[in-house]
């Protein structure tokens, strides 16, 4: 009885030495997961403020709270299992749907940069005034779900791609924990930068200097802080776009460009003292992506041009 009680602690243990290796696995690849996908994440959360400008001060974090729950159900309810079952039946499927992602973040962060140099700028539709306040929160709140479905699938598509070769609950974990971390922090992040403004008005009308001056300081912060957030994120989709093409091109069999990146890379950092070394690699690694990834969506940018002039 005694030896039998000691087998069965030992397989418990194992089971616990088990359980805690899957979950360090788990947390490590979500990590991974999580900065692969930054240039989408940062694009989500430069992309959504638009939806509330307008609004009175009272909907807008109602508003985001109720597109914080379409992009959950749009990742977990939705991409999720469909993910799980692309892996289980057509795993080949995983690459080239990821390269199809990498084409439209390229694409789209090269329109974003064309409609800057003409000085186009971010366009913000104005409803009519007159509209039922409702059905225009009701139509932006749609709009923002379905954008972030385009969104969210190329972040279910790069952590597919880190786990596809892991157990099926291994998949899933991850896959669910990215899910749910990347939309509470971007969604997060967002109801803080709409109500920033808000916060400073209301500083500003205090009745101390110093918070007066602090709230009129919020206030003419934010509109830089916005330009800034949008042009972190057109250059991440740029670059984030281009690393995926280059690696899943390797996947594929056209491994020269990746290598030929990847060579430049460790040249830079073997070229720097040790502290800054790393550094320049990514540095490197970046820019080549990025130059990569402009390239292509300015030729899809390009061809799509010329397709509309066509067509009248």
């Amino acid at each position: 009885m005694p030896s039998g009680f000691f087998a069965l602690l030992d397989d418990v243990a194992g089971i616990a030495r088990s359980a805690a290796a899957s979950l360090d696995d788990v947390a490590a690849t979500s990590g991974r997961v999580g900065l692969k996908a930054a240039g989408v994440v940062v694009d989500d959360t430069a992309v959504t403020p638009r939806y509330v400008t307008g609004l009175t001060p009272d909907r807008e974090l109602p508003m985001i709270g109720r597109i914080t729950l379409g992009s959950l159900r749009n990742k977990l309810l939705i991409l999720l299992p469909a993910a799980l079952l692309l892996n289980a039946l057509a795993p080949w499927a995983v690459t080239p749907l990821l390269m199809a992602g990498g084409l439209f973040l390229c694409f789209e962060g090269a329109e974003k940069l064309v409609e800057v140099l003409r000085g186009a700028g971010a366009h913000v539709e104005r409803e009519d005034v007159e509209a039922d306040p409702r059905l225009v929160e009701d139509g932006r709140v749609r709009g923002a779900i379905r954008t972030d479905l385009i969104l969210s699938a190329e972040i279910m598509a790069i952590s597919l791609a880190e786990v596809a070769d892991r157990p099926l609950l291994v998949e899933a974990v991850v896959l669910a924990l990215v899910g749910l971390v990347i939309t509470l922090s971007v969604y997060g992040v967002v109801a803080v930068v709409v109500k920033v403004d808000d916060v400073g008005l209301h500083l500003a009308g205090s009745g101390a200097a110093p918070v007066r001056a602090l709230g009129r300081a919020l206030v003419r912060t934010m509109p830089p802080v916005m330009a800034a957030l949008s042009a972190v994120g057109t250059a991440a989709m740029i670059w984030v776009g281009g690393g995926i093409l280059l690696h899943g091109g390797a996947a594929l069999g056209f491994a020269a460009p990746a290598h030929a990146l990847d060579d430049a890379a460790s040249a830079a950092g073997r070229a720097v003292p040790e502290p800054a070394a790393e550094a320049a690699a990514w540095l490197v690694s970046a820019a080549g992506s990025g130059c990569v990834g402009l390239a292509v969506g300015g030729a899809i940018v390009g061809v799509l041009a010329v397709v509309a002039r066509l067509r009248g």
